[in-house]
């Protein structure tokens, strides 16, 4: 099938964004990949952001939009309640937040990437561009040039969902852990659970979304010295360690579909875990091969086994 005919659901998850969702459903509709639906759960707004959906809809866009009401569980709860829903079917799988900008090629890029890996879960995911909250440029999210893989999504998540896009048989691997799982974020468990699952993961160094950054962030982003000191703050809260227990608990919702070789590496990481001899953490760590992307998060890493806060 050419790319141009497969399908991609965008699943977008709204909750009081009418400061800003009209810039990103207009970034949506100027995407140059013209074949997507747009699927929104919205978990209860109470300001104008469904008056500003259904203006979209009715700007050419009635029959690609969809509108559903979210379980009101929160942000994670909300996504994973679209990616699991049966009645959402497509060729791929697009996460979309309610206020960033996509580029007008940021669809194309991934249904380019993931078309050779139809039989097998593929997950895209990549680099996004700093924005302020007018929009304007900023920055960008740290270069990752180490490969993704099981032994990195253990203890990190490198794909925003804001840039994820999955296959079909990735989807059909978060809808055999069910929705109903306890884990930090939307993407982070879909880049482990991919990972896990032996499926193939693509970063793509090229930024194609504007991620703004404004007050109402649940997750903001990571480059900062000022964001890096906050999230080492978390883990020496032992909410790292909590976020990890949440991860480990919904693989073994998927065990029948992960590798032999992957669920000795799980298994191992579990185990290490809970040693107590402080060195022992920190020799498996090394002989397991787990790592971050960066020497800051290496550093955190070492820092969180010695003192069991993992």
């Amino acid at each position: 099938m050419p790319l141009q005919e497969q399908h991609v659901a965008i699943l977008l998850a709204s909750w009081n964004g009418e400061k800003f969702i009209a810039e990103q459903l207009a970034s949506i509709s100027a995407q140059s990949h013209r074949n997507w639906s747009l699927w929104i759960s919205d978990d209860g707004s109470s300001d104008a952001t469904l008056t500003q959906i259904e203006r979209f809809a009715n700007t050419g866009h009635h029959d690609q939009v969809h509108v559903m009401k979210g379980p009101g569980k929160g942000f994670v709860a909300n996504f994973l309640s679209l990616a699991c829903n049966p009645n959402i079917e497509a060729d791929y799988f697009a996460f979309c937040d309610q206020d960033d900008i996509w580029l007008e090629h940021k669809l194309e890029a991934a249904v380019k990437a993931l078309s050779g890996f139809s039989a097998q879960p593929a997950a895209y995911f990549g680099r996004v561009t700093i924005a302020d909250t007018g929009g304007r440029s900023v920055g960008a999210s740290p270069l990752f040039a180490r490969k993704p893989s099981l032994e990195n999504a253990l203890v990190q998540s490198i794909g925003g969902g804001n840039t994820t896009v999955i296959n079909r048989a990735a989807r059909n691997i978060l809808q055999m852990a069910g929705e109903d799982i306890r884990v930090a974020s939307h993407d982070w468990w879909t880049y482990l659970a991919v990972c896990a699952c032996g499926g193939t993961t693509i970063y793509d160094p090229t930024p194609f979304v504007k991620y703004r950054q404004h007050g109402s962030n649940v997750i903001g982003e990571n480059s900062s010295m000022k964001a890096r000191l906050f999230r080492t703050h978390l883990l020496l809260k032992g909410r790292f360690s909590s976020w990890i227990d949440g991860n480990l608990a919904a693989l073994q919702r998927l065990e029948v579909a992960i590798p032999a070789q992957n669920l000795s590496t799980i298994s191992a990481f579990t185990a290490l875990r809970h040693k107590r001899n402080m060195l022992a953490r920190a020799v498996g760590l090394y002989r397991l091969g787990l790592y971050r992307q960066t020497y800051f998060g290496d550093l955190s890493l070492l820092i969180a086994a010695l003192l069991g806060k993992w």
